[in-house]
């Protein structure tokens, strides 16, 4: 069994669909970029309100990633 240092990036995805649309965005962004992603755990919900209803959600979340050799 090999041995695993990971490390941790904050990312804050959003979306007007919902919460899992505001994770799945931010992943598939950072997707982009960052390799060896492995572990996600979200921190913070939020949403903002227009007109006495949900426009659109905001999901912080941070990504675990392993690092390359």
């Amino acid at each position: 069994m090999s041995n695993h240092i990971y490390k941790k990036l904050e990312l804050i995805g959003s979306s007007g669909e919902g919460i899992e649309a505001a994770v799945q965005n931010a992943l598939a962004r950072a997707e982009r970029t960052v390799r060896n992603m492995r572990w996600f755990e979200v921190t913070e919900t939020r949403g903002h309100i227009e007109n006495g209803k949900i426009d659109h959600w905001q999901v912080t979340l941070k990504v675990g990633f392993t690092l390359e050799d």
